[in-house]
């Protein structure tokens, strides 16, 4: 392979590289197809960087030369022309392949003439059309099925409400992997990201959030429900939970318990009430593993909480089904306990808690998250299917399990990336340690 200096410089300055902190030996593009002919064409690059320890990453760009362009109207409305078409483009070692969806696309008129780049993303690329469909563009890939695309393209097919339908998508197949490149989606105009709205609504509207929060469990519960309704697909048939499944959830918590808590930062003071608890977190992991009924495993958000809804005139749309950006793509597809996403937003609510005197100057009202809790697992319940989740005291002992590995999930995060915020996981992993254990 020849490298090219310019393009590590270059790749290694965008917002959407993820290892800034790693040391780039070199960089390639190891296949491109053309989208549009010019002096520069308009490609689809894979540019593969390798890093000092022998591994590499490969990234995705819609270039011109060695030059990212997809904020460029007319080359992001390129691709959309070639997505809608069905297009299939030949690489050097692969070939790229665009999908449009019937359905996704009906009523949305072929040419835009309002494109405009999400200027706020971090790790991937998004383009709006008209406020009618927004296309997101993966940067860094992996091989394999983005879960994104997957679940999207069941819940379009089987005419799921509460989401915003998948238009299309494109891939590659090929050397040096067979992976997802982006997803076309319809664009949601005066949603209300459901984060924003359970800060701004603490001061005065908390009844009424409440009981929207009873709605979002409802579909939260529908969502499930449709993951877990179709035996045909191998992708998607519910499987029973084994005791190997189990235990294989147990010794991942218990190998971020043994990662994290016994090489905590000395000079961290929110971290005092965890020091020396490690073992205690174990222990509380075993006493919560005697459970009884598990239900099935189903596919499932896997990243769920409030920042991952919009609320709208027409109720709650979910959004953002890639999984926990920190595991790996296998791990995100993986069939899991539906409770792992209700425990993810349990969390959610105790972030909001907790954010709201930081980013609001507001006080919760007292029980808020009590409530918060309360009504979301009321809504979720009634609309689930009973044979996916356990009941009584054997779901409240898998809910806890779940709220602990995401506890302990967001205290890597937080060390990591918000030191400020290290005091919301270590509350919960705390408050965790001191329930009553369900019998």
């Amino acid at each position: 392979m020849t490298d090219d200096r310019a393009l590590v410089d270059y790749v290694t300055a965008q917002r959407w590289f993820g290892s800034k902190t790693r040391d780039v030996v070199g960089a390639t593009v190891v296949d491109a197809a053309t989208l549009r002919p010019g002096d520069p064409p308009l490609e689809l690059q894979l540019v593969e960087i390798r890093f000092d320890t022998g591994t590499h990453d490969t990234y995705q760009m819609v270039a011109e030369g060695r030059l990212d362009a997809i904020a460029n109207p007319d080359n992001a409305s390129e691709l959309l022309r070639q997505i809608r078409q069905g297009a299939r483009l030949e690489g050097r070692e692969g070939t790229f392949e665009l999908e449009p969806v019937a359905r996704g696309l009906a009523g949305v008129p072929e040419s835009p003439t309002s494109v405009q780049l999400v200027a706020t993303e971090q790790s991937n690329s998004s383009v709006v059309f008209d406020e009618a469909l927004i296309l997101k563009v993966f940067r860094r890939l992996e091989p394999g099925v983005n879960p994104e695309l997957e679940l999207l393209r069941f819940l379009t097919d089987h005419g799921f409400e509460h989401i915003a339908p998948l238009a299309g998508w494109y891939a590659y197949a090929g050397e040096p992997m067979d992976v997802t490149l982006g997803i076309l989606q319809r664009f949601v105009p005066g949603g209300i990201d459901g984060w924003e709205l359970a800060l701004d609504t603490l001061g005065g509207r908390s009844a009424w959030f409440h009981g929207e929060l009873r709605r979002l469990g409802e579909v939260t519960g529908d969502l499930h429900t449709l993951l877990g309704s179709d035996s045909s697909d191998p992708s998607f048939a519910p499987e029973q939970t084994s005791a190997e499944s189990l235990g294989l959830l147990m010794a991942t918590v218990d190998e971020d318990i043994e990662s994290i808590f016994f090489d905590l930062p000395d000079d961290e003071p929110a971290l005092e009430p965890l020091r020396g608890r490690g073992e205690e977190v174990r222990e509380r992991l075993r006493l919560l593993t005697s459970v009884g009924g598990t239900g099935r495993v189903i596919r499932h958000h896997g990243d769920f909480h409030l920042g991952q809804t919009l609320h709208t005139d027409d109720g709650w749309v979910l959004l953002d089904f890639e999984g926990e950006p920190a595991r790996t793509l296998p791990e995100r597809r993986r069939k899991r306990s539906p409770l792992r996403d209700v425990a993810g937003m349990l969390r959610s609510f105790a972030y909001v808690a907790s954010a709201g005197p930081l980013l609001r100057g507001v006080e919760p009202p007292p029980g808020w998250e009590a409530v918060a809790r309360a009504e979301f697992l009321d809504g979720y319940q009634a609309h689930v299917d009973p044979s996916l989740v356990p009941s009584g005291a054997s779901m409240d002992k898998l809910l806890q399990v779940f709220e602990l590995e995401k506890a302990v999930y967001e205290l890597r995060y937080e060390l990591s990336h918000r030191p400020d915020w290290i005091q919301i996981p270590v509350a919960g992993i705390v408050r965790m340690l001191e329930e009553e254990v369900p019998v």
